[in-house]
């Protein structure tokens, strides 16, 4: 059975506030750490009712501190919003505090509107166009040292120095995200979740052109996916709900804490927005176990994903450590960590 693992929003709810969402994060790592799932992951959004954790890099620090064995990373830090020594310093911090258990996921959206992003970046040295390839680039040279003779920044170390970078992953929804990762030879992460581009195309092609790298000599490939599991198909497709009106309203720009179950049962849906809800399920893999699983097999073979890592965003946060329990038990990780 494919290795599992978890992406986190630390969504907020109309019923659970920010402070009270990282808590819940808290929980779920320490949860799923005893399930047996490998990775944790946590994302950069910024100006998002939804989402209360514009920092990964401090949920990484309290998550690994109460945590034993799950390796637990960014997914990711939005790299043109930090300066690349900025995060080369916090990253190697980390892995000195938490050797062997930490992982850097690099994005290139902003996480968030135009207006935030430019608030975030205002006092950072900004290029013209999309500079994350000019910004990945000297991530890595803090870690090998390589400026050119004369360049100032042969005088600047990233602190601590006896600790590496973690291994690095590339995420991202298209076929660009695919190209490069394969191309600087590192990890790479599909955001099915939210994607339009085919995850099979972005996933096999990455695996085609993998060069091998000081990073990573070989590819390795995670499949992110959105999964609800319930003990019925009838009892997850009502938990679904509340992702199904969330949806319909990012769709329109509205980003709004999670609402409940009898909140999305009580809108008004007009038949374009059930057309709407229908596609949007194409994404979303719900249901009982069996039911999740026989959805998600095919896409797990055709993209040849070496991981899946699963979202879960429901109302109820006991519902959502069920879901995992409940793929963890599906995926047999319970009967790998006895072995």
């Amino acid at each position: 059975m494919i290795p599992l693992s978890v992406l986190d929003l630390s969504v907020v709810t109309t019923a659970t506030k920010p402070a009270a969402a990282l808590r819940n994060s808290i929980d779920l790592a320490r949860h799923v750490d005893g399930l047996g799932y490998i990775r944790y992951w946590l994302a950069e959004h910024h100006n998002l009712a939804s989402v209360a954790s514009p920092a990964p890099d401090l949920m990484i620090g309290q998550i690994a501190a109460v945590t034993r064995n799950i390796r637990v990373g960014s997914g990711g830090v939005m790299l043109p919003n930090h300066a690349p020594l900025v995060v080369a310093e916090r990253f190697k911090m980390l892995e000195a505090l938490f050797p062997g258990r930490i992982d850097l996921g690099l994005g290139r959206a902003p996480g968030t509107d135009g207006a935030t992003a430019y608030a975030l970046r205002s006092r950072l040295d900004r290029r013209e166009g999309d500079d994350f390839l000019e910004r990945l680039h000297e991530l890595t040279l803090w870690e090998t040292r390589d400026f050119p003779p004369g360049h100032p920044f042969n005088n600047v170390v990233a602190m601590p120095d006896d600790s590496p970078l973690p291994p690095i992953w590339l995420l991202g929804s298209s076929g660009y995200s695919s190209e490069l990762a394969a191309q600087v030879g590192m990890g790479f992460g599909f955001a099915h979740h939210f994607a339009t581009h085919d995850a099979v195309d972005a996933m096999t092609s990455y695996r085609a052109h993998f060069k091998p790298s000081p990073w990573r000599q070989t590819p390795n490939a995670i499949l992110a996916v959105a999964a609800v599991a319930a003990e019925t198909d009838e009892e997850a497709e009502k938990l679904a709900l509340s992702m199904d009106l969330n949806r319909l309203r990012r769709d329109r720009g509205q980003y709004l804490p999670l609402p409940s179950v009898e909140e999305a049962l009580a809108y008004p849906y007009t038949d374009a927005e059930r057309a709407s809800i229908t596609r949007n399920r194409a994404r979303f893999f719900v249901g009982s176990p069996a039911t999740v699983m026989a959805k998600l097999q095919p896409l797990i073979a055709a993209t040849e994903a070496d991981e899946l890592m699963i979202i879960t965003a429901v109302f109820d946060h006991e519902a959502r450590k069920k879901s995992y329990s409940l793929l963890a038990d599906a995926f047999g990780l319970g009967k790998k960590e006895a072995a």
